[in-house]
């Protein structure tokens, strides 16, 4: 599933190229997870804003010549893309949405049709107000610290791990980047929120902020079929330390990396380096 890297380097990739664009046409594949909520005619006109991101979605901010605006909230879905070119040529049977404009054609691609494009009027109203409303902090906003994260941490009884998933005290920390993180804090996956100290909080914010700035400076990890906007793929996963490694030695201390299922997902860490 494409992460906040990911999608961060999807932004990147295509947010210049089509800001100030006018809107020509709308076309709908087939049926996504949600309704656009919005006939596409009626956009035609409008003009695009600044792109932004918030936690694994992007929001295209929308512009009408009479004063309206509202935008739409895309997330990429279990293997979704975006692409953004001149001519993208006729949509395949995987390409779900095309926002035709006066720069370019954006096109979501979506073998499993897991993503999403929905209409808003804001992104705290309608449906992206709803999908939005539940998410922490982004990882390098100016509040997020230690303290911050050890007083959210209070009283609950799940792993580290599965709070990191959660993403509702801070967002970005997936799958990939929540064990690199943990890895580099010298914190075992499985330990419970309570019994973790201020100071490892402070470690921990640390390492999550510095995987994921090495993972957007990689363009991100395709492990299996991600690309941004250029079509171009990330190299973070050949970087990691633990991800993906079960069973080969930590290159720290030669012990050997074991994976655990938590909350279905697999987790990946070093016995010896990561202490409880």
């Amino acid at each position: 599933m494409p992460e906040l890297p990911e999608v961060e380097v999807t932004r990147l990739s295509f947010a210049d190229r089509i800001e100030g664009a006018e809107v020509l046409a709308l076309h709908l594949g087939k049926p996504l997870r949600w309704p656009l909520g919005i006939d596409g005619d009626d956009l035609r006109g409008w003009r695009v804003g600044v792109v932004q991101r918030r936690g694994k979605y992007l929001w295209l901010p929308l512009h009408a010549s009479d004063g309206r605006s509202g935008g739409l909230l895309i997330h990429l879905g279990m293997s979704g893309s975006l692409s953004f070119s001149g001519r993208a040529g006729e949509a395949g049977p995987h390409d779900h949405f095309d926002l035709v404009t006066s720069r370019g054609v954006l096109r979501l691609h979506d073998p499993r049709r897991f993503g999403a494009v929905v209409w808003g009027e804001s992104q705290a109203t309608g449906m992206p107000g709803k999908l939005l409303a539940g998410l922490g902090v982004e990882p390098f906003d100016e509040v997020l610290n230690g303290r911050y994260v050890h007083e959210r941490l209070k009283g609950r009884t799940v792993s580290i791990k599965q709070a990191l998933l959660a993403g509702d005290i801070v967002v970005g920390a997936g799958n990939i980047y929540a064990c690199e993180a943990l890895f580099r804090a010298g914190i075992n996956p499985r330990l419970a929120v309570g019994k973790l100290s201020l100071p490892r909080c402070d470690r921990l914010v640390s390492e999550v902020q510095g995987v994921l700035r090495q993972a957007m400076a990689l363009g991100g990890s395709s492990l299996k079929d991600f690309k941004d906007a250029h079509g171009s793929q990330g190299h973070f996963q050949l970087a990691t330390a633990v991800y993906g490694r079960e069973g080969e030695p930590c290159r720290t201390c030669g012990t050997l990396i074991k994976r655990v299922v938590q909350g279905q997902r697999s987790t990946f860490f070093c016995p010896n380096c990561q202490k409880r």
